[in-house]
């Protein structure tokens, strides 16, 4: 088992941590994980990207994913161009985002983009706002994508979680809540994939 995943967000979504936190759960549960940023600008509101890979042998590459089985997406502002780019037809889109799967599937169609086999919205802005009072997405993001691939567990994500934040005992519960209301409220369409 082995996949790759990209994180798409701007700075000061959390989507390096994000990473690192699905990196340390899939370790905690006895994988083989890497997270590594890639940085333009660095400044708050910047597109960020950043990476994983998880498998059940040891990962030794550090170049960027270019052909992501997941992409994740903290910003709904940010065009597909930047976020489609490689994504496997076969794997899956996880975006923050009002829309539907379906709308969101109908959309990338129609700028000239095939969504790939899974397609998964979640609202984490709201979830943010209502559990941090921040749009800091990256935990209900998290959530929505332990969800979508079952690579991790639910229980281990929301310990790490709670680690993470342990030296700000005020923000450990309103990232757990975020993370399994995020895992309980996405929405999946699995779109059929053609094959050549």
């Amino acid at each position: 088992m082995r996949i790759e995943l990209r994180w798409h967000g701007r700075g000061g979504q959390g989507a390096v941590t994000a990473a690192e936190l699905l990196a340390i759960a899939a370790i905690e549960e006895g994988l083989f994980a890497q997270a590594f940023p890639e940085f333009g600008t660095e400044r708050r509101g910047a597109p960020v990207v950043a990476y994983n890979r998880v498998a059940d042998h040891p990962v030794y590459e550090r170049e960027p994913v270019l052909n992501p089985d997941y992409v994740i997406v903290l910003d709904p502002s940010l065009p597909p161009s930047i976020y489609m780019s490689g994504l496997k037809r076969e794997g899956g889109l996880i975006v923050n985002t009002k829309k539907s799967p379906r709308e969101l599937a109908d959309e990338l169609k129609a700028q000239g983009f095939e969504p790939p086999a899974i397609v998964a919205t979640v609202d984490a802005t709201e979830i943010a706002l209502r559990n941090l009072r921040v749009p800091i997405v990256n935990t209900a993001m998290l959530g929505a994508f332990v969800r979508v691939s079952g690579v991790v567990s639910i229980e281990t994500v929301e310990k790490v979680v709670a680690d993470r934040f342990s030296d700000r005992p005020h923000l450990v519960q309103p990232n757990v809540k975020a993370v399994r209301e995020a895992y309980e409220s996405v929405n999946v369409e699995k779109l059929l994939v053609a094959r050549a």
